[in-house]
Parts: C-alpha cells; sequence; structure tokens
C-alpha cells in the first residue's frame, strides 16, 4: 500500500503511475485540489490501473492528513510505502510585470529554461548579480534583468514554501509512522527532494556544517535555522548572514527535508527512508521549462519507494545514484 502526495500531475502522477503498474501495489493517489485529484484518478482507471485510489489531502492542513491516516488504517491497516512529493517553488511570475516586458512566450520560456538549468546545474562557475542572484556567464545580462524582474520571492511565498515542502512532509509523515511501523517489511519513505538542496550550494560554512553533522543533527535545530530563515528574509539580511539567494526559501525547504531524511533513518533503522533528486523535470514548478520527461523524473522515486530488503537508508540520491548530501 503506498500513499503519493501531489500526485494529480507531474512527477507525482507518473510515480503512482508506475507504482501502480506494479503487481500487488495499491496507491493512494491525493492531491490538495479534490477535483483535480479525482480526474486524475479516474485518467488512471481509463488507462487499467484500477488499483489506484484518491483521497483528498492539503499537507497544509493537520485534519486533512488526520483524515488520510483514518482512511488508510481503516481501508488496509498499514501503510507500506510514503512518498513526499507535494511541494512549493517559493517564487512567483508576476504576470503584469511579464505583460509589461513585452516578451513574446517562445523568448520568455527559453530565457527562463535557460535561467533556471543553469542555477540548477551541477556547474559552480558564476557570476553575482547586484541584487544578489546568481547565473552563468552565458546568459546575456539583458535576459536576466527581465526575467529578475518577472519573478519575485516574497515572504509570504517563502513560508508557504516552507510549510508545504519541509513542514507539510514532516506532519504528514509523523502522522502516517504509526501504520509505516507495521509494514512487514520495514515502510519506505522517499522524500522528493532538488539538486538545489546540496549543502555545498549554502554559501555560510557554519550553517553547511550545522545540517551536514548527521551525529548532532536534530528536529530542533533544524526548526531553529528555518526561524532563522525567516527572520533574515524578513529583514533582507539573506545574503549578509550567509543564505543561498537562489530560489532562497525553495533551496533551504530541500536541503532540511533532506536533514529530516537523515535524522529520521538514524531514528527507524529498521525502515528505508532516503531523498532523491528527480533531476530537471519539465513541471509546473519550473514553469514547465525542464529538460526531462516525468517518465524520467520518476524513476528515482519509484526505485527508492521499491528497495529491496538490505537497501539503502538515510541517503540522497541524484535521480538513480546515491550521491553526497
Amino acid at each position: 500500500v503506498c500513499v503519493v502526495s501531489g500526485a494529480n500531475k507531474g512527477i507525482g502522477y507518473e510515480v503512482v503511475r508506475q507504482l501502480a503498474a506494479c503487481q500487488g501495489v495499491v496507491v493512494v493517489l491525493t492531491a490538495r485540489d479534490e477535483k483535480r485529484g479525482r480526474d486524475a484518478t479516474s485518467q488512471l482507471h481509463h488507462l487499467g490501473f484500477s488499483n489506484v485510489l484518491f483521497h483528498q489531502l492539503d499537507v497544509l492542513d493537520p485534519f486533512s492528513i488526520q483524515s488520510l491516516a483514518n482512511f488508510i488504517d481503516n481501508r488496509f491497516g498499514r501503510l507500506d510505502i510514503l512518498v513526499n512529493n507535494a511541494g512549493a517553488s517559493g517564487a512567483v511570475v508576476d504576470e503584469e510585470a511579464l505583460k509589461s516586458l513585452n516578451i513574446d512566450p517562445t523568448t520568455w520560456v527559453s530565457w527562463l529554461r535557460l535561467f533556471l538549468s543553469l542555477i540548477c546545474s551541477h556547474n559552480q562557475k558564476s557570476q553575482h548579480l547586484s541584487n544578489g542572484l546568481v547565473v552563468f556567464v552565458q546568459l546575456s545580462g539583458k535576459a536576466v534583468n527581465k526575467i529578475q524582474c518577472a519573478i519575485k520571492f516574497t515572504y509570504e511565498k517563502a513560508e508557504e514554501c516552507l510549510n508545504t515542502n519541509y513542514y507539510g512532509a514532516k506532519r504528514l509523515t509523523e502522522t502516517l509512522l504509526p501504520l509505516l511501523k507495521l509494514s512487514p517489511q520495514g515502510g519506505r519513505i522517499v522524500n522528493v527532494s532538488s539538486l538545489r538542496s546540496e549543502l555545498k550550494r549554502i554559501p555560510s560554512e557554519e550553517i553547511r556544517n550545522e545540517l551536514g553533522d548527521v551525529e548532532t543533527l536534530t528536529e530542533e535545530k533544524v526548526d531553529a535555522l528555518l526561524t532563522k530563515f525567516l527572520v533574515d528574509f524578513k529583514q533582507n539580511t539573506l545574503e549578509a548572514n550567509g543564505w543561498t539567494l537562489m530560489l532562497p526559501a525553495y533551496s533551504i525547504s530541500k536541503v532540511t527535508l533532506n536533514a529530516y531524511t537523515r535524522i529520521l533513518a538514524k531514528k527507524y533503522p529498521k525502515m528505508y527512508i532516503n531523498c532523491v533528486h528527480p533531476g530537471f523535470v519539465n513541471t509546473d514548478i519550473n514553469w514547465h521549462t525542464g529538460t526531462m520527461t516525468v517518465e524520467e523524473g520518476a524513476a528515482g522515486p519509484v526505485k527508492l519507494a521499491l528497495l529491496p530488503n538490505g537497501g539503502p537508508t538515510g541517503c540522497y540520491f541524484d535521480q538513480t545514484e546515491v550521491a553526497d548530501f
């Protein structure tokens, strides 16, 4: 029995589809929007996947999470796999600013694709712009300036991002842990992360060390760091205090999700708990600028969901391969 959050579209939907294709697996597709979730489930039923069920889930709402837990308990009595996929970008495209720039859609997408693919790249060659965003030298200043005018990082969006990507995943996991512990083979938890989660992308050595030392890492330390991040965000002191300025809230939400993965894996050694960067996949969260298909992006999460006994735990995967945190 498997639960996938944020599964009415994109990587989550494809993870559901691939898991449902496995013999003996029942998948509970969850989504915040009931109509979209039911439509996605109906689509899978039309494809022949009658083993997919729908249940509404808003990871920001404790009552919604408890309702899902009650459903799983009453229907199955246990949970074997949890894929934490629901996510928020922490950014918003200013449609009015975009219109005022008079950029045609094709040019906008090509600029944005280059911008996002470069800041989400393995390559570290970069230059700093006056407002702290970092891009590679190949991207023209004109394109960068226009993109920065149209993409906004607000405090409200930062809060929403942390509450969804970190606290939402944590809240859902904690509520479902009693059911995961009942899995006869040891429950599997897969946290869908990002390349932006890698510790080397945080400028501050102190923050890197605090989040990277698994022996002293605690949930309380993570919470304290996130509180400090929001204070610094509000006071416009992110750069001064060593936080990344590239997709700041999204990046730190995924860094801390990785940290939570390691904390959980240490706490529950009989379970298989990992996080995974699925790749730069063409989905809503990057405004469909990704270069990989959802089929390719789902490969890592599905692999970790179906890990055999004795497989890795407490690890970070770059797509389907173990990588350094």
